[in-house]
């Protein structure tokens, strides 16, 4: 028999073991903490995934080449699972025996040539009996050892080659570094078997000397059994005495609870089980409080109640527009589920999502629908979770465990058809315990939120009455699959006309009241609130405005309360500054003559629209495009995409310059704040032609739409709350794509008498319309 004919030398990365010995043919879950490890890890993962297994000795320096045993095995990663804490698990498949032929230098971590080793077997007698006996003294260890599974047992038998038998064997029994190393060094089968039969001879010694020194301590501990006892002669002697225990009263009381919640028959069925099982236990076992806790659960949910719905559609008309102007259409959507429900009772309760900047009402509408329905209304915020748990609950064997914060909620509003606000539903997190938003998916679902399935609770239970609302900012977060299940309907920004009526008919009125102050004592002018709304904030919503408007009202509180007069305090634009100060915002003025090179665009935001400026130079250089302004790749890619199109069309637009000569700087002002997305490109491509053809852009005109390399002008979306801003900031008119046409009609009337919309299909249209002299320049040309 000889070794395995030697193959080249491979070069491996070298993981030393401390504290084990990968044994061939084996799965071997590894971990590692050290930065100069896990480099060495991914160096690995990203080449071949092989690495070199080899142990290191006891009581050396861990960091030395030296302190590594010569001969090891030769691993390949198959898993690797990373940690908040920056380590690292992985599963690694060890495959053949190696031995190191020299080190090679390497600046983090141990590297080494090595070559693969064989074993040497010669089939006889004497080998069969020795794996015959290390299979019985195998077998009689894993009976009384704890550290032993049973799989491990059932494994070994049906290893059939006497090599990898004794390697199985020799990486699970409890033997040092040094004599699990003798074991893998040695290649002669029979001499390894020998080592291993006295090895596991010593193991099974120490096993049973183990197991009669367990046995003596076990049957001195009858303390327990004492006290059982005990408690038994104490029932019997209360039984006598006529006294009910504690226990015997509580065990009834949840048999009546049980009886009159209403429970479906699983729920009952469970409920039942665990209340024998209550009836049984000692009040002082830990399990007691778990059962009385999981029964106290199952019985104080509403499992029939339910809040009647008021079908009155007039009714929850005039409820919707007291607490909120506008919203037209989701107050529409409201009476109409009212109207299927006044024809229809059984109607599976909707699941919409509202969705729209901050501060436009979106969280206190659903206190609106509620109050209009006359049902129950309860909110949590899943902003920052992480944790399917929070959605589905823990499992009632975790210390602590409690259901999630569904059935929380539905306990908490006590009805079975309340309206449940899931807040921030965009900005729900994922990580190692779980995707909450993957658990929404069977309570969003109408088809499958029926029999909701808690972890806690591990019943069913109903959630098709339950009206769910979730609110978010944007819908690009939010997973598709979720999205699908839920009726998205948006809540654009506000006009300062419709803030300005907000403001007079909700916002003052509610202030005033919060600070103890009369309408007569207090008065601000339409023309004061129009200023507050231009010229101290900046949002889409009015929750700034009604922040305004509270400071406001307390200076005029502190004046009263420090004996100034009691009335008469009116609040006009000429007087505003000594309220709330310098006016911390100021419009840009878009209307004044524009510089060649210089056009004015419009954005969406998470809060709301907005009016964006792209400045274009050029100057003497090497054909560079130069991007600045904080742009995000899709908003560079359109500026490329820009470019190529102008220089498509240099004869066209008579553009004199050799581009091979110059450098092109585009710049998007506001450089702090990021900016992204198709909409700019034709705003781009504006300023590059107005650069260019030294023609300036006409005044008062703003533009959006995404551009291709052929110059057609596609859809673009966010339309109202683009046009809020453009009017906001005095523009009159807006080029849009033809495309867009159909979302006039969402756009109020007030802006679309003040700004004329031009529909245009290709760039050679928009640049006549939007070029002062471009016409005059195509004439000459």
């Amino acid at each position: 028999m000889l070794l395995k004919k030697e193959t080249e030398a491979i070069v491996l990365p070298i993981l030393p073991l401390k504290g084990s010995v990968a044994f061939p043919n084996l799965v071997i879950p590894l971990s590692a903490h050290e930065e100069d490890s896990i480099k060495m890890i991914d160096e690995a993962l990203s080449k071949d995934k092989k690495i070199g297994l080899f142990p290191m000795k006891e009581n050396m320096p861990e960091k030395e080449f030296d302190s590594l045993y010569t001969v090891g095995t030769l691993g390949i990663i198959l898993k690797l699972l990373r940690f908040p804490d920056g380590s690292v698990r992985f599963l690694c498949q060890a495959k053949d025996r190696i031995k190191i032929i020299e080190r090679v230098p390497h600046d983090n971590h141990f590297v080494a040539k090595a070559k693969l080793l064989e074993e040497i077997r010669e089939p006889s007698d004497k080998e069969q009996a020795l794996v015959r006996n290390i299979i019985s003294q195998f077998k009689r260890a894993s009976s009384i050892s704890a550290y032993l599974p049973e799989d491990i047992q059932i494994a070994t038998l049906n290893i059939e080659e006497p090599g990898r038998l004794s390697d199985m064997i020799a990486y699970h029994l409890n033997l040092s570094v040094k004599e699990k190393y003798d074991l893998l060094s040695e290649l002669n089968v029979t001499y390894r078997l020998e080592k291993l039969n006295m090895y596991i001879t010593k193991e099974m010694d120490i096993l049973e000397l183990t197991n009669k020194i367990q046995k003596r301590a076990t049957s001195r501990l009858q303390k327990t059994q004492r006290e059982y006892l005990l408690r038994e002669q104490m029932k019997v002697i209360k039984e006598e005495l006529g006294e009910q225990e504690e226990q015997t009263k509580e065990v009834e009381e949840f048999r009546e609870k049980i009886e009159s919640s209403g429970m479906s028959e699983e729920a009952k069925e469970a409920a039942v089980k665990e209340l024998d099982r209550l009836s049984k236990m000692n009040p002082a076992a830990a399990e007691y409080t778990v059962a009385r806790t999981y029964l106290d659960w199952l019985t104080s949910l509403p499992w029939k109640y339910m809040t009647k719905d008021n079908l009155d559609l007039q009714r929850a008309q005039v409820i919707l527009d007291e607490d909120h102007y506008d919203l037209e259409k989701i107050k529409e959507r409201i009476i109409e589920y009212l109207a299927v429900q006044k024809l229809k009772k059984q109607v599976k309760g909707p699941i919409l999502c509202f969705v729209g900047p901050p501060g436009v009402g979106k969280t206190s509408l659903g206190k609106s629908i509620a109050r209009g329905l006359g049902r129950k209304f309860h909110r949590i915020s899943l902003g920052g979770m992480k944790d399917e748990a929070e959605i589905r609950g823990h499992r009632r064997t975790y210390v602590g465990a409690l259901p999630g914060r569904i059935i929380q909620g539905i306990k908490k509003a006590g009805t079975l058809n309340p309206v449940f606000m899931l807040d921030e539903i965009d900005k729900i997190g994922q990580d190692f315990r779980g995707d909450p938003a993957s658990a929404l998916l069977e309570v969003l679902d109408p088809e499958q939120n029926y029999s909701f399935s808690d972890h806690y609770l591990d019943v069913s239970f109903d959630l098709s009455k339950v009206m769910f609302i979730g609110t978010a900012n944007y819908t690009d977060p939010i997973p598709r699959v979720l999205l699908d299940r839920m009726e998205v309907i948006y809540l654009p920004g506000y006009t300062d006309h419709e803030k300005l009526h907000i403001a007079k008919n909700f916002l003052l009125p509610k202030v005033l009241e919060a600070h103890g102050i009369s309408s007569k004592e207090l008065s601000i002018s339409d023309k004061a609130i129009l200023k507050i709304i231009n010229d101290y904030t900046r949002e889409s919503g009015v929750r700034n405005l009604d922040r305004q408007l509270a400071s406001c009202t307390r200076k005029v509180a502190r004046k009263i309360a420090e004996g100034g007069k009691t009335s008469g305090y009116k609040i006009n634009p000429g007087n505003l500054n000594k309220y709330l100060g310098a006016p911390r915002y100021f419009r840009e003025k878009v209307a004044t003559p524009q510089q060649p090179g210089v056009a004015i665009g419009l954005a969406w935001t998470e809060t709301g629209g907005d009016v964006l400026f792209v400045e274009a130079t050029k100057m003497p250089g090497n054909k560079n495009l130069v991007l600045t302004g904080h742009l995000g790749s899709v908003m560079k890619e359109s500026a490329q995409t820009g470019l190529s199109y102008i220089r498509s069309k240099q004869k066209e637009l008579k553009i004199d310059v050799d581009f091979s000569k110059i450098d092109i700087h585009i710049h998007v002002p506001a450089g702090a704040i990021p900016k992204d997305g198709p909409s700019a490109g034709v705003t781009i491509t504006t300023a590059l032609a107005s650069l260019l053809t030294n023609t300036p852009i006409k005044q008062g005109l703003a533009m959006t739409g995404e551009i291709t390399l052929r110059g057609e002008v596609m859809p673009v979306g966010g339309l109202k709350a683009k046009a809020l801003a453009a009017h906001r900031s005095g523009i009159d008119t807006i080029l849009l794509p033809k495309a867009n046409e159909k979302d006039i009609e969402e756009i109020p009337e007030e802006i679309t008498k003040n700004i004329k919309f031009v529909f245009i299909e290709t760039m050679d249209d928009l640049l006549k319309k939007a070029l002062v002299n471009h016409k005059k320049a195509r004439k000459k040309s």
